[in-house]
């Protein structure tokens, strides 16, 4: 899909965020500042962000309450411990992605976020020498640009070529910022550390004046330093840039939040929310 839809999705995760009351800022300072972020880190080539090196300011809002360790493992600690089966496919993730083989853990199942609810989240939680770790499987599905292209493919009875690949490794692998080498695809799972130092951040810890459309233009920064993973498209990007008017992300944002009201009022009244 076109590079815009990244950067549309997030300004309207923004907005949302403004809606609930949880982001104190305008709406047209949103797109602003994830525009700036990113054209900018497209005219510079990217560049990741290390907290403990140029981004002092992140640093410091990465380092609240939710990261305090006996906060964390409080939190782990109250996950409940898994009733029922877990796949086979998403427990050889987790070992794989263990210090070493053979760690006895307990199993617990875990929900976090809104923009992955539903897909199934398992937590493996371990004591090794004397210290806790805890790694997490996530389960991934297919782009919904590939279900949507499949389906006009069928209104117009063609055949939607080539499978439905997940390039999430492939992403991050190519993306400009430092590698994380806890974070792996194996299969369908995507599966990472989790530690009090690697949490997300919180809206509610941004309580410095101007935090958040500062972190709102890192966001978009970091948007273009995931699409500087496709070298060749920059200069196209950037022309394209130059050539939209004035608040197109805008307008843009608004029509995609109007679709998502749209889509939730339906999901609504079908019993499932």
């Amino acid at each position: 899909m076109a590079y815009t839809i990244d950067l549309v999705r997030l300004a309207v995760s923004a907005h949302l965020a403004v809606e609930a009351g949880r982001l104190p800022v305008k709406r047209e300072d949103i797109c602003t500042a994830m525009l700036e972020g990113y054209r900018e880190a497209m005219l510079q080539k990217g560049c990741a962000f290390v907290l403990g090196e140029k981004h002092q300011w992140l640093r410091r809002i990465a380092g609240g309450e939710l990261r305090d360790p006996v906060h964390f493992w409080q939190r782990m600690d109250a996950l409940p411990t898994l009733k029922g089966e877990c796949p086979v496919s998403a427990v050889d993730a987790l070992e794989h992605l263990m210090p070493a083989p053979g760690i006895k853990f307990r199993l617990a199942h875990r929900t976090a976020g809104l923009g992955s609810l539903g897909h199934a989240r398992y937590v493996a939680i371990a004591d090794w020498h004397g210290g806790r770790i805890a790694r997490e499987a996530k389960a991934l599905v297919p782009s919904s640009s590939h279900w949507a292209q499949t389906v006009e493919a069928e209104k117009n009875d063609a055949r939607k070529e080539g499978p439905a690949e997940i390039l999430y490794q492939t992403i991050i692998n190519r993306a400009v910022r430092c590698p994380d080498h806890f974070v792996q695809l194996r299969g369908r799972w995507i599966v990472r550390r989790l530690a009090p130092d690697c949490s997300r951040i919180e809206l509610a810890s941004l309580r410095a004046p101007g935090t958040e459309l500062r972190l709102l233009q890192a966001m978009g920064w970091e948007t273009a330093n995931i699409h500087l993973g496709t070298i060749s498209a920059r200069k196209l990007i950037l022309r394209h840039l130059d050539r939209q008017k004035a608040k197109w992300l805008h307008h843009a944002a608004e029509a995609m939040l109007q679709s998502v009201r749209s889509d939730w009022e339906v999901w609504k009244k079908k019993g499932y929310a």
